[in-house]
């Protein structure tokens, strides 16, 4: 199964992509206008505009809200509504991280305990982080702070934070510039993968701060971003900024840098890979809750060997997706 956030509602919509004909399972209240969705220990974390939900998937109920240290002052709906945003969490499924925009403008990451459900400690981080990372030993949490040109690499244990500036375009522009990051992806090294405009790729080793910077193809507004058997996949959502081409799918070797770019014919979100548990086949998929005009109610289903696609209709608005590991 396959979760989603239903941005423009209070759900987590639990989806089976095998089934096209009617592939919402169920929808599980969780909170108003939820955004990222995290899955750890047969639970399923969510960040919303009121606190964290905690999910449990066996009973597919919530369990528990906990709520911010740094609550919003009204709840509103979109990108630039206070609340969670990009949200992680221990193996174990006993420490959360979440990143809160305040309705102040400025952003924090919260660490929570989930047993005692109450944030525990916070750190000043970059604008709106759109998307969190862990490091593959739980040791580091990354924000991907979209209107700060940055990274801040903080230490999951003590929250000590550094920054790291990634602006392969320059900060020309501030908050209205384009060229800024949205989402990322983690490579077997461990570095940081922040792919920009479908123009260049941003790797950042997040120990020494040393960014590299190398060429992409797609020339497309990027967000969503995965990594999957040695290979990055990417959301294009079309010409802003820098970028003048359409809506894509980047399938981007990671040891050739060789790419695949797949015309789209609809906006998107974030992208998982998902295994066919019958045919054992990697697909893409990719969400229509685009964060700004243009979002869909569905998931486009991309076959990564023969590049065909289907639509899965999805009531609502479908934008983090998270895989249930059976």
């Amino acid at each position: 199964m396959v979760l989603a956030t239903d941005a423009a509602g209070a759900d987590l919509l639990v989806i089976n992509p095998a089934d096209p004909g009617s592939p919402l399972e169920q929808r599980i209240p969780v909170g108003a206008a939820p955004w990222d969705v995290y899955v750890a220990r047969n639970q399923a974390f969510v960040s919303t505009a009121v606190g964290v939900a905690v999910v449990d998937l066996a009973e597919r109920r919530r369990t528990a809200l906990i709520p911010y240290a740094n609550p919003a002052d009204q709840i509103t709906y979109g990108e630039y509504r206070a609340g969670g945003t990009g949200i992680v969490a221990s193996a174990d499924g006993s420490t959360v991280y979440v990143a809160v925009l305040r309705t102040d403008g400025s952003s924090v990451l919260e660490k929570m305990d989930v047993t005692a459900g109450r944030t525990v400690g916070t750190v000043e981080v970059g604008l709106r982080p759109f998307d969190i990372l862990l490091s593959a030993d739980g040791s580091e949490v990354y924000t991907i702070d979209h209107d700060s040109f940055s990274v801040h690499v903080v230490n999951a244990e003590t929250l000590a934070a550094r920054r790291i500036e990634v602006a392969p375009f320059g900060t020309q522009g501030g908050l209205a510039s384009w060229e800024k990051p949205h989402y990322g992806a983690i490579d077997d090294a461990g570095n940081l993968l922040l792919p920009y405009q479908g123009l260049a790729l941003a790797v950042v080793d997040p120990g020494s701060g040393v960014v590299t910077v190398g060429d992409m193809t797609a020339n497309s507004h990027q967000h969503g971003t995965a990594v999957v058997d040695n290979t990055l996949l990417v959301v294009g959502t079309g010409f802003f900024g820098n970028a003048t081409g359409s809506p894509n799918l980047t399938v981007r070797n990671t040891e050739t840098n060789a790419e695949r770019i797949v015309p789209l014919d609809r906006l998107h979100e974030t992208v998982v890979p998902w295994v066919d548990p019958e045919s054992d086949r990697t697909y893409a998929l990719l969400s229509g809750g685009y964060t700004r005009e243009g979002f869909w109610s569905g998931i486009t289903v991309v076959d990564l060997e023969t590049f065909e696609q289907q639509e899965l209709a999805v009531p609502g608005r479908p934008q983090s997706l998270a895989v249930i590991e059976e």
